[in-house]
């Protein structure tokens, strides 16, 4: 990985201004194929990802002097123009400082991918005032591996199945697969209410927006919007559960949802746009709900990755992974 400074020789800059440098990051073969944002979150450490979102759509981002967007792959002898960016002391020295070396339970492993059972509360990766996530954690783990990268990502709060790449062809492949809908992606999720049996798809398009403070978030939309992208979900009732009265609590629906396409939060803002948001969900649920569980143990979104479909990357051989649910999550519908 070549790194030029336009400016000052680095060795004269203080951490403050060695961020505020511009900085052109020539692409080597173990980050080809890589999405932009994610190439930047590891080269611009303690920046919030809102401001890296920022930086790309402002065009301040350059690959080979062309205007990119946050979904596009870098190749390998890709330039890419990294914009000053100004970080504090105190922030530089925190994304500087190791993450700690973490194993999660594997699934499946072997010598292309890792799957692991995340847990909830863990982010996948650093970024937006996360210092470390899951992958941070098993490089630590594992300092004689060679190359290990996200495949897809899971929301910080939702636990269960995360491919790792082990090698850069299978993250290509597998990678690929996600993008082209081949894998099967299906989560069990608590609702609130009880879901009609007869509302079994979800297709209505979905758009991403900023709050003021730069939080993304996301919500439904119409076909003819030009920022709508499509999503399609699938909704089957695995069980209903009866009010518990003594406990001040609705009636509720588990469900298994699998998705068609993958838009961030899309599980998570279809079934609130049908007047049935996710138990526990801070974002998009039933706050006032929300407020009362804790008491009755649950303590976070009642979302799970349970199973996932998808072909080895070297044998071609298909692959049904589950995860059952967590413990916490298992008795709170018991």
């Amino acid at each position: 990985m070549k790194h030029i400074i336009e400016g000052k020789p680095a060795t004269d800059r203080s951490p403050q201004q060695v961020q505020a440098a511009v900085r052109l990051i020539e692409v080597d073969e173990e980050s080809a194929g890589q999405r932009l944002d994610n190439f930047l979150m590891r080269h611009l450490k303690g920046v919030p990802k809102t401001h890296v979102y920022r930086i790309i759509r402002s065009g301040e981002v350059r690959i080979n002097k062309g205007r990119c967007a946050a979904d596009t792959r870098v190749q390998t002898g890709d330039v890419v123009r990294l914009p000053p960016v100004r970080v504090s002391d105190k922030v530089q020295e925190k994304a500087e400082r190791p993450a700690p070396a973490r194993e999660f339970p594997i699934l499946l492993e072997d010598e292309h991918l890792i799957a692991i059972d995340k847990p909830a509360g863990v982010a996948v990766h650093g970024g937006s005032g996360v210092s470390f996530g899951v992958i941070e954690q098993l490089r630590q783990a594992r300092p004689e591996a060679k190359f290990l990268e996200l495949v897809h990502r899971l929301d910080r709060e939702t636990s269960g199945i995360l491919l790792v790449a082990k090698k850069r062809s299978a993250l290509t492949k597998l990678q690929d697969q996600f993008r082209e809908r081949e894998t099967g992606k299906t989560y069990l999720a608590l609702v609130a209410g009880s879901w009609p049996g007869n509302k079994k798809v979800i297709d209505t398009p979905l758009r991403k927006y900023l709050l003021p403070d730069g939080e993304r978030r996301v919500r439904t939309t119409t076909v003819d919007d030009p920022d709508a992208m499509r999503a399609l979900t699938l909704v089957k009732v695995r069980s209903q559960l009866e009010a518990r009265s003594l406990q001040g609590l609705p009636a509720m629906s588990l469900l298994e949802v699998t998705i068609k396409t993958g838009r961030t939060h899309q599980i998570r803002v279809h079934l609130a746009s049908q007047g049935h948001g996710i138990v526990g969900d801070e974002k998009y649920g039933d706050f006032d709900l929300n407020r009362r569980l804790p008491k009755q143990g649950l303590k976070r979104m009642f979302l799970h990755a349970w199973r996932l479909q998808f072909n080895h990357p070297a044998t071609d051989e298909r692959i049904e992974l589950r995860a059952e649910l967590p413990e916490e999550l298992a008795e709170f519908v018991a």
